[in-house]
């Protein structure tokens, strides 16, 4: 990751990525089948497979559709390679789906997921600010393109209302 084209906000985006990847790493090793973990050459990798989960979430995250585009931001990346490895994650990704999905419990027949900022000052406090310090986080609110301190809500409700 420290081979980021983009020096904006690197260290912003490196620092995202990196609790991602921890994240990602954890979810290959709970749900990754045996064959998965343990193929031909999988030792002889650039990048581990957790590392393009991460990779593969976070240009979601950040709202880059095209592949081809995402790699241009990495030094070194190749975009095919990338590519085939991606396509090999994609029973793993519908592995983690299911697994999330069996262990919300809800009765209805759809879920609404949604997620919204709860910022605890404004945007000209966000780095002077002690409240929640070591709790909260500065996040970026795409809809109204602002900076936040504070803590981001993930919720999902059916619809039957629980």
């Amino acid at each position: 990751m420290n081979y980021l084209k983009l020096k904006r906000f690197s260290h912003h985006l490196q620092v995202s990525f990196n609790r991602l990847n921890v994240i990602c790493r954890s979810l290959y090793k709970l749900y990754a089948p045996d064959g998965l973990k343990h193929r031909k050459n999988v030792d002889q990798t650039k990048l581990p497979d957790s590392s393009i989960l991460a990779m593969l979430i976070w240009q979601t995250e950040i709202g880059i559709e095209s592949q081809r585009r995402f790699c241009k931001f990495f030094v070194g990346l190749s975009h095919s390679r990338f590519n085939r490895q991606a396509r090999m994650l994609l029973p793993l990704i519908r592995c983690i789906r299911q697994a999330w999905n069996q262990e919300v419990k809800t009765a209805g027949e759809f879920l609404i997921i949604d997620s919204f900022p709860v910022p605890v000052c404004q945007p000209v406090r966000n780095y002077r600010v002690k409240i929640f310090r070591g709790v909260a986080d500065i996040g970026y609110k795409a809809t109204k393109k602002v900076y936040y301190y504070g803590f981001k809500v993930h919720a999902i409700v059916s619809d039957d209302g629980n």
